[in-house]
């Protein structure tokens, strides 16, 4: 007989002041129908609690998703820099990691057509490092001073609310019609970078160049990358809006799922290290955040890898009180003279004190050091440390064992030399806003370029005021005459008038084009990490079955069985197979490749089924590899779904291996335009 465990006694419920309750679910009122009591101190509490509960949420990047994870130092640094978890190969450095969209606000969908931050807290021994960036190298801007405006133009409109999350309106436009300097950035935003697949199918950009600096002072610059391990992956914009219905937190849930069946996310970290002479023979001004370093001019080195093994164990203490920063810096690392990045460390360490009360949002848990911090700093808002003795100044001579300045090991502004007459005016070398632009559009592949003519055929689709619309097309006759004509032709508007283009500063190059930007042709993952589903029905073949979870598991996929009812079906060998998920909630919007197999009997009752023939259809329109055996055929028959190269008969292994193939090239990008799809 086991021996009996016994159980401890559950822990009390109390108030935040220790007092036991012995009925939390009724107030104290006077007689069991009369009035509620003043005095009942207990129900005073936990209201005023909940009425507290909300801190004021950021002004962009509201809409977060956050994992603790390490990042693994794989190649020695210190000819570079003497930050220490730079510097020693093998060391694992904690990292709390945090996803957003920018503009939507903390209740908004996760997949809308937006830049996703990209931000990471390094909790290193010698202090906090915030490397604060996004999923695109470059930003609209170049200077702070505009940011307050663009934020304004992009977000809600000011008088009616809306739209929410989304920069297809007018504001938004007119800004940027106005702003020469933010076309190299429209491109990106409007190619499927902005349509991520997962957070964890995303590359991270410092996009400012900061400075390394070694142990003998010597300074370089350095643009730093983050690299998805799984590659990069989008949506079709169809296929966005449909998540965003069907499952809008799909980002969010994707990389918790991911995490918590421990198949981790992962990025390289890699640096562009370059000295003053490189920066001062570059066609452009490294200091301008609309520019980026070709990887062909300057390559990357990867220094380090980081995993993300662990969620938050609470959302708001962790993942909404996260304070990041780009002022916090460890030795070893420093700021450029970007203007934008300038203004950002006033902006975001300002940003904290309105959303976390004070100044003591450093005592916060999540954003605490892990290493040793002590300082005369005292008292303010939110105090949650009980400082000792007397002293809080320095110099001191009456506490010698309290904390010393340390010179040798202290951090130490890189001495720049700088000269100059105060001015507002920007440098001439800041003056070239096309070249990049045309570069970027000349360096994607066919698919990605026509992505970026019904983008912005989309979103100029939504502006309402005409000059508006003429602008922006000016602005694109600079940077591709082809690019313009072919939305122009989309908006059903003659091409832009000359006088609409507003005078060009610097004109523009023809750059030569850098293939590593096109994710299609340089970024492309394969089949591991991503989502494949089953439609089964009754008298699927358990083999057959069997033989698809095997080859997924193989390549690294995950398979989701979908069938009619959440029930699911009765397999050809008599046996019950429970679906993960049924139709109805389960469209094919939210995998990356789909496989319909069953009977003929099995598949009658969905002949008809709408939600059946929509999961084909869609599954065709959004480009995804499709697999069938003979009673999916019938489907898709009946879907009107054709057939291409990525759609497979399984009747065989061989066709079983072909699928498993066709999923792995990602979207197949040949089938656009043919009918049913979008074009």
């Amino acid at each position: 007989m086991p021996a009996r465990t016994t159980m401890s006694p559950p822990l009390p419920l109390t108030s935040n002041q220790g007092v036991a309750l012995s009925d939390p679910l009724n107030s104290l009122r006077a007689g069991t129908r009369g009035p509620t009591l003043m005095e009942d101190f207990l129900l005073q509490e936990k209201i005023t609690h909940f009425d507290h509960e909300r801190i004021p949420e950021r002004v962009v990047h509201a809409r977060g998703s956050a994992a603790h994870g390490y990042f693994e130092c794989t190649r020695d640094c210190s000819d570079w820099t003497r930050a220490a978890f730079l510097s020693k190969v093998g060391l694992r450095t904690p990292v709390f990691t945090r996803f957003s969209t920018v503009v939507g606000g903390a209740g908004s969908a996760d997949t809308p057509r937006d830049v996703r931050g990209f931000a990471v807290k390094f909790y290193t021994g010698e202090g906090n490092f915030d490397l604060v960036g996004n999923n695109i190298p470059v930003f609209f801007i170049q200077d702070a001073a505009q940011f307050p405006d663009l934020v304004h133009a992009v977000k809600m409109e000011q008088d009616r609310g809306y739209p929410q999350a989304a920069s297809a309106h007018d504001t938004f436009w007119d800004f940027i019609s106005l702003m020469p300097e933010s076309m190299h950035m429209v491109m990106w935003a409007m190619s499927d970078r902005t349509l991520p697949r997962s957070l964890r199918m995303v590359d991270g950009f410092g996009v400012h160049t900061f400075r390394l600096v070694d142990a003998q002072g010597v300074s370089r610059f350095v643009k730093f990358h983050w690299r998805a391990a799984l590659g990069v992956a989008s949506t079709t914009w169809d296929e966005a809006v449909k998540i965003a219905g069907a499952d809008p937190d799909y980002h969010r849930r994707d990389l918790w799922e991911s995490i918590d069946r421990g198949d981790f996310p992962a990025w390289e970290l890699a640096l562009q290290v370059f000295d003053e002479e490189t920066a001062a023979s570059l066609p452009f001004d490294v200091l301008d955040a609309t520019k980026l370093i070709p990887e062909e001019l300057v390559p990357l080195q990867v220094v380090g890898r980081m995993v993300l093994d662990r969620n938050p164990d609470n959302f708001f203490a962790e993942t909404e009180q996260v304070a990041y920063c780009p002022a916090h810096l460890v030795p070893g690392i420093d700021f450029s003279d970007d203007p934008l990045l300038q203004g950002r460390l006033f902006s975001y360490t300002d940003t904290q004190l309105s959303r976390l009360g004070g100044p003591n949002f450093h005592q916060l848990p999540i954003n605490q050091p892990r290493c040793p911090f002590q300082n005369f700093q005292r008292d303010a808002v939110m105090q949650t440390s009980v400082p000792k003795g007397r002293v809080n100044y320095t110099p001191n001579s009456l506490a010698p064992e309290g904390p010393q300045a340390s010179p040798e090991h202290g951090f130490k502004s890189y001495p720049a030399p700088t000269t100059g007459t105060k001015v507002r005016q920007r440098a001439e070398s800041f003056g070239d806003h096309y070249s990049q632009a045309r570069q970027f559009l000349a360096s994607l592949t066919a698919p990605e370029q026509r992505h970026i003519v019904m983008a912005l055929s989309f979103e100029l689709g939504k502006v309402t005021v005409p000059t508006v619309r003429t602008r922006v097309l000016g602005h694109l006759a600079v940077i591709d005459g082809g690019l313009a004509d072919a939305v122009a032709e989309r908006l059903g508007q003659p091409g832009p008038a000359a006088e609409a283009v507003p005078a060009v500063a610097m004109p523009p190059r023809d750059l030569p084009p850098s293939p590593a930007l096109s994710q299609l042709a340089s970024r492309a993952g394969g089949l591991a990490g991503r989502h494949v589903a089953a439609l089964l029905t009754d008298g699927t073949d358990d083999a057959r079955l069997a033989s698809l979870r095997r080859a997924l598991a193989k390549a690294g996929a995950r398979l989701t069985l979908v069938a009619q009812k959440i029930e699911g079906v009765r397999l050809a060998d008599g046996t019950a197979q429970r679906a993960d998920q049924a139709l109805a909630g389960a469209p094919s919007c939210l995998f990356d490749a789909v496989v319909v197999i069953g009977s003929e009997n099995g598949v009658a009752p969905l002949l008809n089924n709408p939600a059946a023939l929509d999961w084909l259809r869609d599954a065709w329109r959004h480009l995804k590899a499709i697999g069938l055996d003979m009673a999916g055929a019938l489907l898709a028959r009946a879907a009107g779904v054709p057939t291409d190269e990525a759609v497979v008969v399984l009747d065989t292994r061989r066709g079983l291996d072909t699928f498993v193939q066709q999923a792995a090239k990602g979207k197949h990008h040949a089938r656009e335009g043919a009918p049913g799809t979008d074009h």
